[in-house]
C-alpha cells in the first residue's frame, strides 16, 4: 500500500466538506434508487432484469421482470465464473426479449453482486444503457412493489454484441507485470474477506472487502463515502485499479461502486484468485493478521 500523502488527507477533508473530489468520469450515473427505478418501469424501452438464481426467481420476483441469473452469463472453463462469450450473451439476451435498443434495469437479492456482474458484462460488450437498483429486491419491496411467482416471457428479440472493451479486463500477465515492475499509479485491489486475505493474497495487494461498499441494509454507500473509503488507502481516480476476489463476482460489485463514483481507470482480473492460486509458479503473500473484519458471504 502506498504511504498516505498530505494531498490524500486534504482530498478527504474536501469530500467531507461536501465539495467532492475531481474524478475522470461522471458520478452517480449507474446506480439508481428503488424510487427512481419504479418511476422508469413503465417506459416503453425499459426491460427489468431479475439477476437472482433461477430458483429464487421462481420463489418470487418483481412483476414484469425477466430472469437472467449468474449462471446465464458466465463460463465454467478454464475457471469458474469467467466472462461468457459474445454468442452466449447474445443468445440469453435475445431469448429474454432484450435488444440493443432496450434500456435495462437490474436488481438482485445478493448484496448487489449479481446485478453488478451483469452490468459489467453488458458494459464490456458495448451495451451502456444499463442501471442497477440500489439495494435490489428488498429496496423495491420497500418502495411499494410486490413480488409474484408468475414468470415473465417477453417476445424474443435480437441482441448483437458490438465489441469487447478490453480495457475493462486484466490478465494474469498484467498482474505479473505489476509484481515484477511495480507502477506506483497501479493498485492491486483484493475485495475478498479478511480471512481469505490472511490465508494468502497476490503480492502488493490492498485489502478492501467488497462488503464495505454497502450499508447494513445492503444498499450501496453514496458516492462521497465510496470516494473517502478508497482515498483513505491513497487510491484515487488517477490510479489504475485492478480488482479481484475469488472468481471476480465481488470484484464486479466493487467495480460498479468505483465506476459510479467517477473512477474510470478500472480493470477486473477475471481469472481472479482461483486462477492465480492454481499455479505454483505464481507468488503468494501471507500477510500479518489485520485488526478489522467485515462480514461477507457468497465467496465468489
Amino acid at each position: 500500500m502506498k504511504i498516505r500523502s498530505f494531498v490524500t488527507i486534504l482530498l478527504i477533508i474536501i469530500t467531507l466538506a461536501g465539495c467532492g473530489v475531481k474524478t475522470s468520469g461522471e458520478k452517480g450515473t449507474e446506480i439508481i434508487s428503488a424510487k427512481e427505478a419504479v418511476s422508469m418501469f413503465n417506459e416503453d424501452s425499459v426491460v427489468i432484469i431479475d439477476a437472482q438464481s433461477s430458483t429464487n426467481y421462481k420463489k418470487g420476483h418483481i412483476e414484469n421482470a425477466v430472469n437472467i441469473s449468474r449462471a446465464d452469463i458466465v463460463q465454467k472453463n478454464p475457471y469458474p465464473n469467467m466472462l461468457c462469450s459474445p454468442e452466449q450473451l447474445e443468445k440469453v439476451m435475445g431469448e429474454r426479449g432484450i435488444s440493443n435498443l432496450s434500456a435495462i434495469i437490474i436488481y438482485d437479492s445478493n448484496k448487489n453482486m449479481d446485478s453488478a456482474r451483469l452490468w459489467w458484462t453488458l458494459k464490456i460488450y458495448g451495451h451502456d444503457n444499463v442501471k442497477v437498483v440500489n439495494g435490489g429486491i428488498d429496496a423495491l419491496e420497500k418502495a411499494g412493489l410486490v413480488k409474484t411467482k408468475t414468470p415473465t416471457q417477453l417476445e424474443k428479440a435480437t441482441f448483437t454484441v458490438t465489441g469487447l472493451k478490453i480495457e475493462m479486463l486484466a490478465s494474469k500477465k498484467d498482474i505479473k507485470e505489476q509484481i515484477n515492475n511495480p507502477n506506483n499509479n497501479t493498485v492491486l485491489l483484493d475485495t475478498r474477506s479478511l480471512d481469505e486475505y490472511n490465508q494468502g493474497t497476490i503480492p502488493g495487494s490492498v485489502l478492501l472487502d467488497f462488503a464495505g461498499n454497502n450499508f447494513k441494509d445492503q444498499t450501496y454507500r453514496p458516492v462521497s463515502q465510496i470516494q473517502i473509503r478508497y482515498l483513505e488507502e491513497d487510491i484515487d481516480y488517477n490510479d489504475t485499479i485492478i480488482m479481484y476476489c475469488k472468481t471476480s463476482i465481488r470484484g464486479a460489485q466493487t467495480y460498479l461502486a468505483l465506476y459510479n463514483a467517477g473512477y474510470r481507470n478500472l480493470k477486473l482480473y477475471d481469472g481472479a484468485w482461483v486462477e492465480w492460486a492454481a499455479s505454483s509458479d505464481n507468488p503468494i503473500f501471507k500477510p500479518e493478521t489485520k485488526v478489522y473484519q467485515i462480514d461477507s458471504s457468497d465467496n465468489s
